[in-house]
């Protein structure tokens, strides 16, 4: 006679296969030393840019002609630009709006690319030809000169940056997420679902997007890098962030004409903005890795 444990019965009832995925994935990512690096460093700066400006001691935006270009010091760790400002402080405030530019920017052109590209692929036909044909119009321009022309357009400033950005952002979604629903729609399942009477908008919110998010989360990841630097050359331009706003890309463009006499003034935000994208490219390139089933053992 073979006696059950009762307790370990309930304790494989208790077993929750998405939480057994999630471990699964988190395995595969930590496997990965790069993204790990990556992703602390991206909680590092995602602290930094929500508490960091209250441990700062300094404005940011406070002159002191006197003290101009000073270098790196125990008084001024980065040194101080051409007004006198703290470099460091300035670093430190610009990394919220570093921040706020890549993930609105990204979450703009993820909600409108995801919800082109899921009713291109779920509906096909001459729905599918016009919004394919309109992304590949506005694929024809190169990010960094579509959003130019956008900001020209609406004018500098760091929401408008977010458009801009945000609009060219799009078609990366929606061609994503276009090609994963027309994988999704063709399984049986779904057939299935729709023989039961469930709606169209049941089926999409349900059934379709569940099963397309992994391209998604790992596309905005990497997307967040790409924003990041286009809004970094906007302002560099003079037609993002506008002075005294200490956005990284425009305090390159103000130190610019002093890096032969105070290179520590392009210095700085050069290696923030390098770590910033470096960063959020490889958490990307692992996520992706750890979310692709041929990795899977």
């Amino acid at each position: 006679m073979v006696v059950q444990n009762p307790i370990a019965d309930v304790g494989k009832r208790a077993t929750n296969p998405k939480v057994e995925a999630y471990k699964g994935l988190l395995k595969r990512l930590i496997k990965n030393k790069a993204a790990v690096v990556g992703g602390l460093l991206i909680i590092v700066f995602i602290l930094t840019g929500i508490v960091g400006p209250y441990f700062t001691w300094l404005d940011p935006n406070a002159t002191q002609i006197t003290n101009k270009l000073a270098p790196p010091s125990a008084e001024h760790w980065f040194g101080t630009d051409n007004y006198g400002r703290d470099i460091f402080t300035r670093i430190i405030h610009g990394m919220s709006i570093t921040m706020k530019v890549g993930f609105f920017s990204v979450a703009l052109g993820g909600v409108i690319g995801v919800f082109l590209g899921i009713i291109s692929g779920y509906y096909g036909g001459k729905m599918d030809t016009f919004i394919m044909r309109v992304m590949d119009v506005i694929l024809a321009f190169p990010g960094i000169l579509l959003a130019l022309a956008i900001v020209s357009v609406l004018g500098g400033s760091i929401q408008n940056v977010i458009i801009a950005v945000g609009i060219f952002s799009v078609p990366a979604f929606a061609r994503i997420v276009r090609g994963s629903t027309l994988s999704v729609r063709k399984l049986e399942y779904i057939d299935a679902v729709k023989a039961l009477g469930a709606s169209d908008a049941r089926i999409i919110f349900k059934h379709i997007l569940p099963n397309v998010l992994s391209p998604i989360i790992v596309q905005a990841t990497l997307r967040i890098a790409t924003a990041v630097l286009t809004a970094s050359g906007l302002s560099f331009l003079g037609l993002g962030a506008q002075p005294p706003t200490p956005e990284w890309g425009a305090m390159l463009s103000e130190g610019r004409a002093y890096m032969h006499q105070a290179p520590h003034l392009v210095l700085f935000p050069g290696i923030m903005i390098v770590l910033f994208v470096l960063a959020f490219n490889v958490f990307g390139d692992g996520l992706r890795d750890a979310l692709d089933p041929k990795m899977k053992k």
